[in-house]
């Protein structure tokens, strides 16, 4: 903002005097402002934090109220009470039920339970074994007795006239015959909720109807009141003896402030006296009113940290605007080396901006690139896949051969038979010779099918795989490299399925089971060992095959999956088939693993994710 003066006749020094007068009065309006800001600002946090704990303190005393309330009415309906004020001078029943009383009143935790009967004497109570017991004394002139003596709940606190200790009383009447025979009374000392409170940074206090406090964590305040008492309620007090002797004086509080609805700032004008934020709630059922008091020094002392950074804010601007006016004349040099900044940064920024541009040029080829060598990576995988099945299956030409030959020898004889069977017309013999040729041809097509299945090209499409199936058809085309060894098989009872290509998982497995075959070669009991399981949180399938060889030597169990890396001797593997069979599972979101079995042997472990029927990728 730039205030001009026009010209009318006053000197330099006058206009000096106004602008500083205008500078003062701009200061002392920015402090006050800044003052009613902070102070109402601080006030209404403060505010709400005391009354949320003030809620908390009332819903923790009205629960220690509420925990004791049921407690006379329960005594009331005991048959032994109702016996012994029916009959008050068995002595017997009256020891009886002292005891009873003290042994309620130590499982309950209450200060004193007693029994009074239709005059307000006290027949039985818990404190019968002290030094100054109820027993024999009549508290008639008691509110709580009168109340049950109406048939309702009476509801009280007072100080106690024979132990001197604050609690609340709750009485219930004891019918009998639609009579009322007396009241049991229930006292709860206050004490120690009052002493619960003492480590809070607020003051609390509890007033009862007439504005007396009786419970505080400041001693001083203890059994004074807020306001001034009538007569008339003095009165009432000293013969209800509710504070037994008491002067019950008035507490110095002066109202400065209204804070809405139960709240106020207060002077108590006690000693060196103190300004609070007075909050208050009321318990309707006992009939009090809780306040809490928070001093307002931590109220004081943001107001004063407020104005003080004000004032340094206020002083600091006023020095940059009297520096920024003695370098008023050099703006224009400024502004011309910032224009030639521009220019000159605005070329570099095109120079950049060029480079970049050609950069993403460069950028984008070198991916274009990136995609086509993956685009081909892909390919010579796939191709390396169709490659080692075919190498599979050169090894396993010789066995097929073999399982081929057998049947085509059955067939030519029962060929040969059943001509010469037709020829003597031996029907039913001709007809259980073609019915085996028949069975044969079935088998040696199943053979040829599953060898076409297993030599073709498959799609990269998952789908949900049976793990007996693709085991089974492994094993099936490794029977006749089998024969010799023992296969330990057992298929799970229930069916379990994996999300795979079902070609690719077969040629992963017979890979396995021919390296399996080909470790079990020098041992003198062959065996392979499968085993199928589900993992603990079901989400995948492990598949383990272990073999009795000599087991894989522990340094090269690192590089047994890297290309061209074989263990068997030369010209008898390319070392592909293990590498190749890791990014089958790979790409089906699976894992291989190798070991060594602690029994002997090498272990390979699959986890491929369990999939249900309906899946398909």
């Amino acid at each position: 903002m730039q205030v001009t003066f026009l010209e009318t006749g006053l000197d330099n020094r006058h206009k000096r005097r106004v602008l500083w007068l205008l500078v003062l009065i701009a200061f002392a309006l920015a402090l006050w402002r800044t003052e009613n800001w902070n102070r109402e600002t601080a006030l209404a946090n403060l505010q709400e934090s005391s009354r949320q704990e003030l809620r908390r303190y009332v819903l923790h005393l009205q629960g220690q109220l509420e925990k004791y309330e049921f407690l006379p009415g329960v005594l009331a309906s005991n048959k032994p009470l109702v016996y012994l004020l029916q009959h008050p001078g068995d002595q017997e029943r009256i020891v009886a039920l002292n005891n009873y009383l003290e042994t309620v009143n130590k499982l309950t935790g209450t200060s004193d339970t007693y029994l009074m009967d239709a005059n307000g004497l006290t027949i039985a109570s818990s404190n019968w074994a002290t030094e100054r017991p109820f027993v024999g004394r009549n508290f008639s002139y008691r509110p709580y007795f009168q109340q049950a003596m109406k048939g309702q709940l009476g509801r009280y606190f007072a100080l106690g006239t024979t132990s001197n200790k604050r609690g609340y009383y709750f009485a219930y009447p004891v019918w009998w015959d639609n009579r009322i025979l007396g009241a049991v009374v229930v006292k709860i000392d206050m004490a120690p909720i009052e002493e619960s409170w003492k480590d809070t940074q607020h003051e609390l206090l509890v007033s009862d109807p007439d504005g007396v406090v009786f419970i505080t964590t400041n001693k001083g305040w203890r059994y004074k009141t807020l306001n001034p008492l009538a007569p008339e309620v003095l009165e009432r007090i000293r013969k209800s003896r509710r504070y037994d002797n008491e002067t019950l004086e008035t507490l110095p509080i002066t109202r400065i402030e209204a804070r809405g609805e139960n709240a106020q700032i207060v002077r108590i004008n006690e000693g060196v006296g103190h300004e609070y934020l007075v909050q208050e709630e009321s318990m309707s059922h006992a009939g009090w009113r809780v306040h809490i008091l928070t001093r307002l020094d931590q109220v004081n002392r943001h107001v004063l940290n407020a104005l003080v950074f004000a004032a340094l804010f206020f002083l600091a601007f006023v020095l940059l605007v009297m520096f920024w006016m003695q370098r008023r004349h050099r703006f224009q040099e400024k502004a011309k080396f910032e224009r030639k900044a521009k220019e000159t940064l605005e070329l570099r920024v095109r120079e950049q901006t060029r480079d970049i541009t050609e950069a993403n040029i460069r950028l984008t080829q070198e991916i274009e690139q990136h995609r086509r060598t993956e685009s081909e990576l892909q390919r010579t995988q796939s191709e390396l896949i169709q490659a080692a099945k075919l190498a599979v299956i050169g090894q396993l030409s010789t066995g097929i051969s073999h399982e081929l030959n057998q049947p085509l020898s059955a067939i030519r004889s029962y060929a040969d038979n059943s001509l010469a069977l037709h020829r003597r017309g031996r029907g039913e013999e001709l007809e259980w010779n073609l019915a085996q040729i028949s069975e044969l041809t079935e088998r040696m097509a199943q053979i040829s099918s599953q060898l076409k299945l297993f030599a073709r090209k498959a799609a990269v499409k998952k789908s949900p795989v049976s793990v007996t199936a693709v085991v089974e058809d492994s094993l099936r085309l490794l029977s006749s490299r089998l024969k010799k060894v023992r296969i330990n098989w057992e298929p799970p009872k229930n069916s379990l399925y994996v999300l795979a290509n079902m070609v690719q998982l077969e040629q992963v497995l017979v890979n396995l089971f021919s390296n399996a075959l080909h470790a079990v070669d020098s041992s003198q009991d062959p065996l392979i060992a499968i085993e199928v399981k589900e993992s603990s949180d079901a989400q995948s399938i492990h598949l383990a095959i272990r073999d009795n060889g000599e087991g894989i030597p522990d340094n090269l169990l690192e590089r047994i999956f890297d290309p061209f890396f074989t263990t068997k001797e030369k010209g008898q593997g390319l070392g592909l088939g293990l590498s190749i069979s890791m990014r089958i599972i790979d790409a089906m979101d699976g894992k291989i693993e190798a070991r060594n079995h602690p029994e002997g042997g090498a272990l390979f472990v699959l986890k491929l994710p369990t999939a249900h029927t309906s899946e398909e990728v």
